[in-house]
Formats: C-alpha cells, structure tokens, sequence
C-alpha cells in the first residue's frame, strides 16, 4: 500500500467545509429568508470564516445556488431509492405511496428554501435567470422520476397531464404547509389525487 499523500485529508477537510456551508445555506434561507441570509450569517452558521466561505463559493448567489440545487439532488436520490421497493408493490397501494413521497418533495425545508431563492429572483434579473434554469432542470428531472416510479407510459392518454397535475397540486400543498402544517388535510388530498392518479394508469390503452 503506497503512502497517503499530504493531498488527501486537505481535500476531505474542503468537501466537507463545502457540504456545511450548503446546508447552512438552505437551514439560513429557510429560517431567514434571502434578506437575511448573508454569506456571514451562513459562515457563522457553518463554524467557518468567511473568508473560508468565499474562497468555496465566490458570490453569495453562487453560494445560494449550489445550495438549493444540492439538497435536491439528495431529496432527488433519496426517492429515487424508492424505486426498488415500490417495484415489488403493485395496484392503488403503490400509487399512493409515490403520491406521498413526491409530495413530501414540496412539504420540507428544501421547498421553503427554494421558495425564499425565488422570490429573491423576481427582483434581480442575473438570479432570475439562474433560478429560471435550475427550476425548469428540476421538473424536468421530477417529472421522470415520477413517471419511473409510478411505472407509467406518459404516451398513454392523460398520464402526462395527471402526473404534471399531481405535481403541481404537490407545491400547492408546500405552499399551504409554509403557513400552517395541516398533516389530516395534507394526508386526505393525497389520497385523493392517489386514486384519481390510479384511475388513469389503470385505464385501458
């Protein structure tokens, strides 16, 4: 076994600098908003200087960006890792179970973080457009997920549109979850839109 090289540790210690202040990041935007999310409120968060911050990432945009898209890759993969389990379930039971992990996509820290970086974006045109890409990369991304995890053909007559509109209901309900956490209402118009969803997978051809 050759010798560890003095590179090693160094780069561990600035990957794992770089994973604190992203998640820094999004608990700061989640709790505070972008106004009060400065890249000093988020170093200090992090237990990094500033100075430590900025050479990671250079803007504080850039920093908010990473962040965001970050944490929705790990959401991403996470029901990603579903697919080996709801493959081996089959019928209404398996729909369900995508509709609700998809909309807890919508309903946690990442989805009121991302919308405080969206609402940051309606007012600064360079970030606008930054968020306007990742947002349209990151349905586009959901929406293949859905659509693998459901197991459906959106060649199929109204999959598309029903799977589009689960989606879409999904941030709807993020939305209402920002102001109060309503769990029995959230859990009835899952189920709802479960068999409505089922409905038109089971629909013949």
């Amino acid at each position: 076994m050759g010798p560890v090289t003095a590179t090693g540790p160094k780069q561990d210690r600035s990957r794992a600098t770089r994973q604190r202040l992203l998640e820094a990041a999004i608990a700061c935007l989640a709790e505070h908003g972008w106004a009060g999310s400065t890249v000093a409120v988020v170093a200090g968060r992090a237990g990094v200087s500033r100075g430590a911050a900025q050479h990671h990432f250079r803007t504080r945009e850039d920093l908010f960006m990473a962040a965001v898209e970050y944490v929705g890759d790990q959401r991403s993969a996470a029901v990603r890792d579903l697919l080996p389990t709801v493959r081996q379930i089959l019928g209404p039971a398996r729909t369900h179970l995508v509709v609700e992990e998809l909309v807890g996509l919508y309903t946690g820290p990442l989805f009121r973080a991302a919308l405080h970086l969206w609402i940051a974006a309606s007012d600064e045109e360079p970030l606008r457009t930054r968020v306007r890409e990742l947002e349209a990369r990151t349905g586009r991304e959901v929406h293949r997920m859905a659509l693998d995890l459901l197991g459906a053909d959106e060649a199929q007559p109204g999959v598309r549109e029903t799977v589009q509109g689960l989606l879409d209901m999904a941030r709807g309900l993020g939305l209402a979850n920002l102001l109060t956490d309503d769990r029995a209402r959230r859990e009835r118009v899952v189920s709802q839109w479960a068999g409505i969803l089922d409905g038109v997978l089971r629909r013949p051809g």
